[in-house]
């Protein structure tokens, strides 16, 4: 009985790996195919040559997003395959769901035959928050479940909101570009001027809402599905949503909607994440100079660990010397050595118990890599 047992034991690692994996390849089958469906659905709507011209210019935002998301990413960059998941999860799951509620509601619903005025004020200020937060949202709660021991804390939380909601809004804006082509010149300008230019972080700002939220109860070590953490975070994101397109039901200019509405909403996210940002870096300043003072990491290699600044020059450094790779890892190491000390302080660590000596080990091979002597 015990030796069985133990058998039992010893493969529950590999078991557990195993059946993560699987879920991971499962999650990308899902994203993949939903995206596809996502893909002919917009194909059918604008043909294919229409698609093709509006997907390069949704590029466009696409690009200025993605550069935001790096920089709220800087110090500890999260898994790409993590990071595309979101991202793909955004560009076809949430809008497949979204497509499939917007047609249950106004050919099948109580609602189906309404008058045109009616669709036109619920579908922007009701259905749309909540039918599209709750999909790219719901991205992000797939990550918690299954990868809830990267999730350090509301930064990432964050990240991973952004990337989904990066995937929702290209898919739109293809759609959104590719209808505003059709229809002209002049058209197309202003749709790609007021969408793609003035306001191409609208979705990153709704659903970041909800990553915070569950980044937050992953960072205080909160247990299950964590409902009630998406909630609170769903349910604000709603509500800005609401407010940001039922605005223009209530402001006739959208220039005047822009600076009333639009900036202050956008100065207060860029605040928010500043402030995340600060809170990561205190956290991996106050975690190294553990190391540092234990010896394991000197006082120079503090810099480029712990400031924005300095993380520029090294990696300016090291891509002189051809070192650029060598030193990312370096990096990543030292981060991870830092956020699951911060974990294990915390009482929330769920790993190998010999985390510690591994990484400094890793650590170790990493700077000799680096030729830091």
């Amino acid at each position: 009985m015990s030796a069985a047992s133990g058998s039992r034991g010893a493969r529950s690692p590999f078991v557990r790996t195993l059946g993560i994996g699987a879920l991971v390849i499962l999650g990308f089958v899902l994203v993949g195919v939903a995206t596809l469906i996502a893909l002919d659905t917009l194909a059918g709507s604008l043909g294919g040559p229409l698609l093709v011209i509006s997907a390069l210019v949704a590029l466009v935002p696409l690009a200025i997003v993605a550069w935001g998301i790096r920089w709220i990413d800087r110090f500890e960059p999260e898994p790409p395959a993590a990071t595309w998941f979101a991202f793909l999860f955004g560009a076809g799951v949430a809008v497949v769901i979204a497509l499939g509620v917007d047609a249950w509601v106004w050919t099948t619903s109580a609602l189906a035959g309404s008058p045109e005025g009616l669709s036109a004020v619920l579908g922007p200020t009701v259905q749309a928050p909540l039918v599209e937060e709750f999909g790219k949202g719901l991205a992000v709660w797939v990550l918690f479940w299954v990868g809830r021991n990267r999730l350090d804390g509301p930064i990432d939380g964050v990240v991973y909101a952004a990337w989904s909601a990066a995937g929702f809004a290209f898919s739109e804006n293809i759609l959104y570009f590719g209808a505003a082509i059709a229809q002209g010149g002049d058209v197309f300008v202003e749709t790609f001027i007021v969408r793609g230019l003035m306001s191409p972080f609208a979705h990153v700002m709704f659903t970041a809402l909800i990553g915070y939220s569950l980044g937050r109860a992953a960072e205080k070590g909160v247990r299950g599905l964590g409902l009630w953490a998406f909630t609170r975070g769903f349910i604000p994101a709603v509500l800005l949503h609401a407010l940001w397109n039922g605005a223009l039901f209530v402001v006739s200019s959208f220039y005047v909607y822009f600076f009333v509405v639009q900036v202050p909403l956008f100065v207060g996210a860029v605040l928010m994440v500043g402030w995340l940002r600060n809170q990561k870096a205190a956290i991996l300043r106050e975690n190294l100079a553990y190391y540092a003072r234990a010896g394991v990491i000197a006082d120079q290699e503090m810099g480029f660990l712990t400031t924005a600044a300095g993380r520029v020059i090294a990696l300016r450094w090291a891509k002189k010397r051809g070192l650029g790779k060598q030193l990312d890892r370096f990096i990543a190491i030292a981060v991870r050595l830092a956020l699951t000390r911060h974990r294990e302080e915390r009482g929330i660590h769920r790993g190998a118990d010999d985390w510690e000596t591994t990484l400094v080990g890793e650590l170790v091979d990493a700077r000799d890599r680096l030729h830091f002597g």
